[in-house]
Parts: structure tokens; C-alpha cells; sequence
């Protein structure tokens, strides 16, 4: 017996398949297909207020060196505003590999909920619902793998 994925909530192996509280022989699902569900506006929302949050140090570090450069001050004030400037620009270099590693966890869990359906000889059943995109593709490919050889079709 080969496993292909094994999570607390799935098991799929080429003995047989467990999903929704359910367990299949692989024989039994006549074909399998997935769904995708609408897009949730509000992680994409989440995902461009993480990146105002990487540029908004730039912006004001050059705001500041353009203050410096328009404003007629002392030659101390200038090279300080000019000086805060740069200093902000730079500082937005780890906050921004910080939120960069958090825009790339948002891809991974997805912007929109992903099924996994199958065609059984009882009716259509939902083996599977979840936002995580990265785990809905291991799980699929391993279902996939798993139904070559019972010669299950996809759609």
C-alpha cells in the first residue's frame, strides 16, 4: 500500500481514500472534479494594505528629502531632514522582507474557498472544502495518483 497524503483529516492512499468523514475504495468514485468558490474581496483588500504598509516608509523618507530640497533652512536642518529621510527609506528594508513573507502566506492559504467533488454510485459528494490553497493542491494531486490506476476520470 502506497500513501500519497496523510493530514489529521485526510488519508488517501491506493487502498482506499478518507475524506468528510468518509472512507472510499478508489473503485468507487466514478470521477472527481473540483470546484472553485468566489473570491474574498476582503483577504485581497488585506494583501493591498500589506503592501501601502511596505511602500508608506519610502514614501515618507522621500518626502522628507524633498522637504529638505524645496525648503530654504540652515545647511544643519537640510542635511538632518535629508539625513531622517534616507535613515526612514532604509529602515523600510526588513519591514518590508517581514510583510513580503506575509503576502506570501496569503497566496498560499488562497483568496477563495476550493472543493474537491465526486461522482459515487449513490450521488455527487463533497470530499472536500477548504480556503488553503497550498494543502488543496497536495491533496488533489495525491487523489489523482492515487485514481490512476482505478481509472477514475477528471473534469
Amino acid at each position: 500500500m502506497t500513501t500519497y497524503y496523510r493530514d489529521p483529516d485526510v488519508r488517501i492512499t491506493s487502498a482506499g481514500i478518507r475524506m468528510a468523514g468518509r472512507d472510499f475504495a478508489p473503485a468507487e468514485l466514478i470521477q472527481v472534479w473540483h470546484r472553485r468558490g468566489r473570491r474574498s474581496w476582503g483577504k485581497i483588500a488585506g494583501r493591498g494594505m500589506i503592501g501601502m504598509a511596505m511602500l508608506l516608509p519610502i514614501a515618507v523618507g522621500l518626502l522628507g528629502v524633498g522637504v529638505a530640497l524645496v525648503i530654504d533652512a540652515s545647511t544643519p536642518v537640510t542635511v538632518g531632514l535629508i539625513g531622517g529621510g534616507i535613515l526612514i527609506g532604509l529602515a523600510s528594508a526588513p519591514l518590508a522582507d517581514i510583510l513580503l513573507e506575509q503576502v506570501d502566506r496569503s497566496h498560499d492559504r488562497g483568496s477563495r474557498e476550493l472543493e474537491i467533488w465526486a461522482r459515487t454510485a449513490t450521488g455527487d459528494v463533497r470530499l472536500l472544502r477548504t480556503a488553503d490553497a497550498s494543502r488543496f493542491g497536495r491533496i488533489y494531486r495525491a487523489l489523482q495518483r492515487a485514481l490512476e490506476p482505478a481509472g477514475v476520470t477528471r473534469r
